[in-house]
């Protein structure tokens, strides 16, 4: 008789400062024309990569720098739905399937409500699974409340295989 499938959670964090030079803003797999743009050597979607990381977190195996560092030339300028789609394969080799994933995006712009559905809809087809995304200001307070970046904080869900324990 075989055991049913093991949850298990992780949390993903990830901050992206403000390019200095001109990039486009890419949040939650969704382009925002007009917004400054993040550094980073990816895309710099913080709310994908929070999500990919809290996938690998929850796997137990490693995290976004493991996987997609500065020393992977492969992943430069990668899209973040691009990387939590490799973080889900990446998850399902090590014997989990993916339940759900929440993202908190923390930023004072752009304003992410009226395209929440639009992210969640491009999040979940790259997950494979629910991904849900909200956001939040910090009331003026810290690097996203002086406009000096934007952060994403997510927990996941995953659920190992029988047999993979």
């Amino acid at each position: 008789m075989s055991k049913p499938p093991v949850p298990r959670t992780g949390i993903g964090v990830d901050v992206h400062a403000y390019a200095d030079e001109p990039r486009q803003l890419h949040l939650g797999g969704l382009l925002f024309d007009g917004e400054r743009g993040l550094a980073g050597h990816s895309d710099a979607d913080p709310v994908a990569h929070a999500a990919a990381d809290a996938l690998f977190s929850a796997a137990g195996v490693g995290d976004l720098g493991t996987h997609f560092g500065t020393d992977r030339p492969e992943f430069a300028n990668a899209s973040g739905t691009e990387l939590l789609g490799e973080a889900v394969r990446i998850v399902g080799e090590a014997g989990f399937d993916v339940g759900n994933v929440a993202v908190q995006l923390i930023a004072n712009r752009p304003k992410f409500g009226p395209r929440r559905a639009d992210s969640e809809a491009v999040l979940s087809a790259a997950a494979g699974a629910p991904v849900s995304v909200s956001a939040t200001t910090t009331d003026g307070l810290g690097l996203t409340g002086r406009g000096e970046g934007v952060a994403a904080i997510a927990t996941a869900l995953v659920l190992q295989r029988s047999g993979q324990e």
